[in-house]
């Protein structure tokens, strides 16, 4: 893992453009948590405090931090994305996280996710899944900043400013990262997650489905089948992509869904593990300790002590911060 410490400064203009996007950010999310600004698949992210090592669940998504720094972890692999960084996800994967933050020098963060329609518009417009090659496939991973993403980034705040310009040019800039994240160094791995043909889009398809279906009984088997891969084939790739295996991946899914049931909507620990999937409560709360470190009630009082109120132009709504 790159060493922070030791990163190379920002170039003038660099630093002129993060500090243009940090005030655009104090004005967008003032608030601690999550911001909702109206522009479908964005949100904003506000946190003034250090948070541990601990599990989260992300969606394919594009995440740009303006400010701060957050630290990921997945199997042995650790990446840094900060301010001159961002990341993008091209398959639903759990892993760990640690971020670093303080009230002078608070995290500042967008996250996009990814409309895989348009991406796949963007992908045939482009006339690149024929070309790339697969390498190792890579679910996540953090790369600088280039110049023109950051301009189309910072257009993109600029706009949530004016509901209007929001609902106007919010989609067509929307449209515009999408296309300078497949152009760039990360493009690969999102076009090889819908190729048809590549084993990194087969395990893709798994992964859509383990979580659409993960209330259902799911057999690794059958899953391979569907693929169109040998068992052994099938769980190589999975862990090369997921830096674990089939069973793990889905009941580290349905652990993490299970959680978002009981802060969100405040469900008890035993109707959360019934909707998950798991036929024994006393079952889940021992997987659930062993995962998260807490008890599933001690671990839904803790996160509720990061719920904040968010004001948005439209509503309020309350927000974890993770």
């Amino acid at each position: 893992m790159t060493d922070f410490l030791t990163r190379p400064l920002l170039a003038p203009e660099q630093q002129e453009m993060q500090a243009r996007m940090v005030a655009l950010m104090n004005q967008l999310a003032p608030n601690e948590g999550f911001t909702y600004p109206g522009l479908d698949g964005v949100k904003l992210m506000r946190v003034t405090r250090s948070l541990p090592r601990s599990p989260v669940l992300y969606e394919p998504c594009i995440v740009i931090i303006f400010q701060g720094r957050k630290v990921g972890h997945l199997g042995e692999q650790s990446f840094i994305y900060d301010a001159q960084q961002y990341l993008v996800l091209s398959v639903p994967l759990p892993f760990e996280s640690e971020t670093h933050a303080s009230p002078e020098e608070p995290l500042l963060g967008m996250g996009i996710g990814l409309n895989l329609s348009v991406v796949a518009e963007l992908i045939l417009a482009l006339d690149e899944t024929a070309g790339f090659t697969e390498n190792e496939p890579k679910g996540i991973c953090a790369t600088p900043m280039e110049a023109q993403l950051a301009d189309s980034i910072c257009r993109l705040m600029q706009a949530l400013r004016s509901p209007v310009e929001m609902r106007v040019l919010g989609p067509s800039i929307l449209r515009e990262i999408y296309y300078r994240v497949l152009s760039g160094p990360q493009g690969s791995a999102i076009r090889a997650a819908l190729a048809h043909r590549s084993q990194f889009s087969k395990v893709a398809k798994a992964l859509r489905r383990i979580h659409a279906e993960y209330h259902s009984d799911l057999d690794v088997a059958k899953l391979a089948d569907e693929a169109g891969m040998s068992i052994p084939a099938f769980h190589a790739t999975f862990k090369a992509v997921t830096a674990t295996s089939p069973i793990q991946y889905v009941k580290t899914t349905r652990l993490h869904k299970a959680r978002l049931l009981m802060v969100q909507d405040g469900v008890s620990a035993a109707v959360a593990a019934t909707r998950v999937g798991y036929e024994s409560a006393s079952q889940f709360s021992r997987e659930f300790k062993r995962f998260f470190g807490r008890t599933p009630l001690e671990e839904t009082r803790q996160m509720k002590h990061f719920l904040e109120p968010v004001e948005t132009a439209n509503t309020a709504r309350y927000v974890t911060v993770q």
